[in-house]
C-alpha cells in the first residue's frame, strides 16, 4: 500500500501536465469572447479596478441576453423579453460589442473585427438579427444601471504632510472606489473585517519575520519555485483568474446558459471584492512591509528588527496593505467555482501570467490555488500572512453572495 501511495505521488505532477497540455476543448461563444473581452480590455491600458468593473458589466449583459434566448434561469436584472430562437452566437457578439466600445473605445477597431467575424459565422439571418436585436437590448441596460455606480467619481486624495514638507508624489490608486455601488453587497463596508494585529502581538511579528526573509528582494531563503510563483503572481489583471474560470466553463457536456450565468456570476463576485478591500484598505491604511521593515525599531516589538535598506522582489503597490486584494478575488473566484462544480470533480486548473512571460500554471484543487496567492503576494515583498488569510474569508463571503443570486449548483 505504502508503495501505492509512493508512486501515486510521483506520476501527480505528471498527470497534471499532461492534462494542462492536453488538446483543448471546444470551447462556446461566451467562452470565446470572454477571452476577446479580456485581452481588448488589457490592451486599453485601463487599470485592474476599471478591468474588473468592465467585465463585469459584459458579462452582466452577455448572461442577461443568452438566457433571454435560452429561458434557462429565472434569475435575471433586466426582464428581457424572450426570444426564442434567436441566435446566440450574434447576441452574445452584440452585448460585447456595445458594452467594449463604451468601457474602452480606444479599442473600437479591435472590437468591430472580433465582432464582424462572429456575426459572419450566422448564416440564418433571422436569428441573426434577433440575436443582435437582444443583445444590444441586454448591453444597453446593464450599461444604463450601472452607469451611476460611482466609478467616475474623482478622486480627492489628501496627502498627509506638514507645510512645506516634502513627501513622494504619487497618489496612491483609487481610493474613489469605497463609493462605488455594489452588485451583490449592501454597502461596501458589508464584509470590513476588524483590525489589522497589534504592532505588540505574536501574530505581527511572525507575519512581519516571515515576509521580510522570504519577501526581500534578493532573499536566499526563498526557493526557485517560491520565486517562480512569486513572478507569477505579479499579474494582476482579471484574465489571470478567467483562464481558471474557463477551466471549469469548457468541460464536456456544458451549456452555454450555464458558462454565462458563471462567469456573469465570478465577475460580479471579483468586483465587488474589490470594492470590500479597497474600502477596508483606506479605513486602516495598514503599512506596507517596504515601509514596516524600514522603521522596524519604531513598532514597540523587540521580535523585529529594522533593515534600512530592505526592498521587496516586485514594485509595492500604491495603495494601503490590509487585506489582500489578489487574496479576496482569488477565494472569490475560487468560491464560486466551487459552488458551481459542487461535488462533482475539479478539472484541472490552469491559467497564463503575463507577467511572468505568458507562462502558464495547473492546480488539481481550487483550495491549492487560492492557498498559492496568499503565499505570493508573502513571497513578493508586498503583504503579510494575516492579510492574506483575512482577504480570502472577505472573498468568500462575497462569493456566497454571487451563488445565492445565481442559483449556482441549482437547475
Amino acid at each position: 500500500m505504502r508503495n501505492i501511495l509512493e508512486i501515486s505521488k510521483l506520476l501527480l505532477p505528471l498527470f497534471v501536465f499532461l492534462a494542462a497540455h492536453a488538446a483543448p476543448v471546444k470551447a462556446d461563444a461566451v467562452t470565446d469572447w470572454n477571452k476577446r473581452a479580456g485581452d481588448i480590455i488589457v490592451a486599453s491600458g485601463i487599470g485592474p479596478l476599471p478591468a474588473e468593473r468592465a467585465l463585469a458589466i459584459v458579462h452582466a449583459a452577455v448572461y442577461e441576453a443568452v438566457n433571454a434566448i435560452t429561458q434557462r434561469y429565472p434569475v435575471s436584472d433586466l426582464k428581457l423579453q424572450p426570444v426564442p430562437g434567436a441566435s446566440v452566437v450574434a447576441a452574445v457578439a452584440a452585448a460585447n460589442r456595445v458594452a467594449l466600445t463604451q468601457l474602452v473605445s480606444s479599442q473600437t477597431a479591435a472590437i468591430g473585427k472580433a465582432y464582424h467575424a462572429a456575426i459572419a459565422a450566422v448564416s440564418d439571418e433571422a436569428a441573426k438579427k434577433a440575436g443582435i436585436a437582444v443583445g444590444e437590448q441586454a448591453a444597453q441596460g446593464i450599461l444604463a444601471m450601472r452607469a451611476d455606480d460611482g466609478a467616475s467619481g474623482q478622486e480627492t486624495y489628501r496627502p498627509v504632510t506638514g507645510a512645506g514638507v516634502y513627501i513622494p508624489t504619487v497618489i496612491p490608486e483609487a481610493p474613489q472606489w469605497v463609493a462605488r455601488k455594489p452588485w451583490l453587497m449592501s454597502h461596501a463596508a458589508q464584509f470590513r473585517p476588524g483590525p489589522p494585529p497589534e504592532l505588540s502581538s505574536e501574530r505581527w511579528a511572525r507575519d512581519f519575520n516571515e515576509v521580510k526573509a522570504l519577501g526581500r528582494f534578493d532573499s536566499r531563503v526563498r526557493t526557485a519555485e517560491q520565486t517562480e510563483i512569486a513572478r507569477f503572481w505579479e499579474e494582476v489583471m482579471p484574465p489571470v483568474y478567467h483562464g481558471i474560470v474557463r477551466s471549469v466553463a469548457t468541460q464536456p457536456d456544458r451549456e452555454i446558459t450555464q458558462n454565462a450565468r458563471l462567469l456573469a456570476a465570478v465577475t460580479q463576485a471579483s468586483d465587488d471584492a474589490l470594492i470590500a478591500v479597497f474600502d477596508a484598505k483606506y479605513h486602516y491604511g495598514f503599512w506596507r512591509p517596504l515601509t514596516a521593515i524600514r522603521n522596524g525599531d519604531i513598532d514597540g516589538n523587540d521580535a523585529t528588527g529594522r533593515d534600512p535598506s530592505w526592498k521587496p522582489f516586485i514594485d509595492t503597490p500604491m495603495h494601503p496593505e490590509y487585506p489582500c486584494a489578489h487574496c479576496i478575488v482569488s477565494a472569490a473566484v475560487g468560491t464560486v467555482l466551487q459552488a458551481e462544480i459542487g461535488n462533482d470533480p475539479t478539472p484541472v486548473l490552469t491559467t497564463v501570467s503575463k507577467a511572468a512571460g505568458d507562462v502558464s500554471r495547473s492546480w488539481t484543487s481550487i483550495d491549492a490555488f487560492m492557498q498559492e496567492v496568499i503565499n505570493a503576494r508573502i513571497y513578493d515583498g508586498v503583504h503579510y500572512r494575516n492579510s492574506g488569510e483575512t482577504g480570502a474569508r472577505m472573498g468568500k463571503q462575497v462569493a456566497k453572495l454571487a451563488a445565492e443570486k445565481y442559483r449556482l449548483g441549482k437547475e
